[in-house]
């Protein structure tokens, strides 16, 4: 046999073609510790659709269906390896401001339970929180029926137009970066992703200081039964005031040795031995900041791990609680509020504004988590009491770029009217209105 050296090997590999899969590296003269000079490149077409829907969260999944059901040819561009966003990457599968929502909310919501993945009350009422494995399967399994092409592990990295309309996405994965091109484009990242790289002008913060409002993690804990637990949890068939199981569930962490960074935690029962807890805030962070999300992610899971040790310590009821799993992705409250044809304000709120391009109506209260840890660890006053709103369809379409929409939290809105349509079921619904919408402006477009 014949050995050969390492150097041959390699130059083997390269005059074989390994070295495109190597990236563009290029030799250069000098290096400059500020800055990189990138070559020049084709990025490949590696797909074409009517409607790219950007972000696999509950609005992206509901704007998929509902392109898809409006005859158009979608693809689905999720960063993580499944759908549902914070519902299961996230593992907040509690649905909020549900109550009024029919359409594809009820659909949902049907489909699940019917898998077995409803959560239910113990005289059979639906609770709004459900599992969130059965609810990736089902997800799944719908976009499979209505032929949606599905890209996990791809992440926008920016956006090519054709002097103001939106022709490409570039993705960026393990098969290197790749463009796809459509006629219309669908942003549901959640934190505007697109719509930025688009050229979308957006807003960030409160608007008098530019804060946002803290990063929550989440996590599943089992080991505890809800028979044994009801006076740490808002039982729906004998609701309590909902401050008064939050004070005891913190109470008994302070109680263990550790007070969690959210004074008001929350426990959501999924079935009878698994648990959503919710008992942290990260403050002073940012949504569209690498490094902000990742410190945020590294104290988070060490604050709900001293938290869940802290309950185990009190014994009795808490004897056996477990983390199940914290989540592959830390619950962002905030991020980009991109530029509509229409801005959601606070006072379409108080006056519970109708439209008649209305895409839902939202009824979740003004829901502004603490921005100032050091005056307050819970959530903040509300400055109006919320009357029944539209979202007008406009709110959902770009103002500055031709044949880009939005749904989910991203949508046009200040702070304040943020902090209530941002909700999951508000979601679903905008991400329902912005499909059909897109899926004609597909069949329109040259």
């Amino acid at each position: 046999m014949v050995k050969l050296s390492r150097r041959v090997c390699l130059k083997g590999l390269v005059a074989g073609g390994a070295g495109t899969l190597l990236g563009d590296t290029v030799p250069v003269k000098s290096v400059d510790a500020q800055a990189v000079d990138e070559p020049a490149r084709k990025t490949p077409v590696c797909a074409t659709a009517d409607v790219v829907v950007c972000g696999g969260g509950p609005a992206g999944v509901a704007a998929a269906l509902s392109a898809a059901r409006a005859s158009a040819r979608v693809i689905l561009i999720e960063q993580s390896g499944c759908l549902g966003g914070i519902w299961t990457s996230g593992l907040l599968s509690y649905w909020l401001d549900v109550h009024n929502k029919k359409g594809l909310t009820e659909e949902l919501m049907t489909r699940i339970e019917q898998a077995g993945g409803g959560g239910f009350s113990p005289k059979g009422q639906r609770t709004g929180v459900f599992d969130v494995e059965i609810t990736k399967l089902v997800l799944e399994r719908l976009c499979e029926e209505h032929n949606i092409e599905i890209f996990y592990h791809s992440r926008v990295v920016a956006a090519q137009k054709l002097q103001s309309r939106l022709t490409h996405v570039i993705l960026e994965s393990k098969s290197g970066r790749e463009a796809v091109a459509a006629k219309a484009f669908i942003d549901c990242t959640g934190d505007g992703d697109l719509g930025a790289r688009a050229g979308c002008s957006f807003a960030l913060g409160h608007p008098e200081h530019g804060k946002m409002q803290p990063m929550s993690m989440i996590a599943l804990i089992s080991g505890v039964q809800a028979q044994e637990i009801t006076a740490f949890y808002n039982d729906i068939d004998d609701r309590q005031p909902w401050a008064a199981p939050k004070d005891r569930l913190y109470a008994a962490m302070e109680a263990g040795g550790h007070a969690p960074s959210y004074s008001k935690p929350s426990l959501f029962r999924v079935r009878d031995d698994l648990f959503i807890l919710m008992a942290n805030h990260e403050y002073g962070v940012s949504g569209i900041s690498q490094r902000d999300v990742t410190r945020a992610t590294l104290h988070a899971r060490k604050d709900i791990h001293a938290s869940v040790d802290a309950l185990r310590k009190q014994g009795g009821v808490w004897q056996r609680v477990r983390i199940v799993a914290t989540p592959e992705q830390i619950g962002v409250r905030e991020g980009r509020r991109l530029l509509g044809r229409y801005t959601m304000t606070l006072d379409d709120l108080k006056e519970g504004s109708t439209f008649e391009d209305a895409a839902c109506k939202a009824s979740f209260s003004v829901d502004i988590h603490a921005l100032d840890p050091s005056k307050n660890k819970g959530i903040d006053a509300a400055p109006i009491r919320v009357k029944p709103y539209d979202i007008p369809v406009r709110a959902l379409i770009a103002k500055e770029v031709e044949g880009l929409f939005f749904a989910g939290r991203c949508i046009s809105g200040d702070f304040f009217a943020h902090s209530s349509y941002r909700v999951t079921g508000n979601a679903v619904a905008m991400g329902e209105a912005a499909g059909r919408v897109a899926a004609t402006a597909a069949g329109k477009a040259v």
